[in-house]
């Protein structure tokens, strides 16, 4: 992959994806808990709705050309560190309390913001692994790819589940 059209292609034809799947479910639907792991589909998306906060800060400072500025995480808690399961927990007991009609807003708004900025970053930005020395040597496309590979992660279990629970 090295090219910016196909990734942001790849990122509007995902969207759509979750947009449709969605749009087909019960708001008890995706209240509902799955067995493995045990996440309803709120969780899910609000799961990647915090992490769309991360790759959102990393895109406005390549925009800006300056640090990425995170959301604020408790002490010790780091994105760039190896700590992915402490921040997981800490961004589901977040959420855990906000409605369904938030979460899914909220997942918009940032996963188009994410659209917005790779539209607004200069392909040449996008491809320089050497460009922005916060990513230690990956270019920001690896940010656009985090992002489109970690709704698919989620998006075909969720899929096979649905289809097996007859919901779908």
């Amino acid at each position: 992959m090295n090219d910016k059209q196909q990734i942001i292609s790849m990122l509007k034809d995902e969207f759509d994806r979750w947009e449709k799947l969605l749009g087909r479910l019960t708001e008890e639907q995706i209240a509902a808990s799955r067995p493995i792991p045990e996440m309803s589909i709120k969780d899910i998306m609000a799961h990647l709705t915090a992490w769309q906060k991360i790759s959102v800060a990393r895109l406005e400072a390549a925009r800006q050309d300056t640090e990425p500025e995170y959301p604020k995480l408790p002490d010790g808690l780091d994105p760039d560190a190896e700590d992915v399961d402490q921040i997981n927990a800490w961004f589901f007991n977040s959420y855990r309390e906000m409605p369904w009609s938030d979460i899914h807003q909220e997942w918009r708004e940032r996963y188009l913001r994410i659209l917005e900025l790779a539209n607004a970053i200069p392909e040449k930005d996008i491809l320089d692994s050497s460009r922005y020395a916060w990513l230690n040597g990956s270019a920001l496309l690896a940010v656009l790819l985090g992002s489109y590979e970690h709704h698919q992660e989620h998006f075909e279990p969720l899929l096979a589940w649905l289809r097996q629970e007859g919901n779908l």
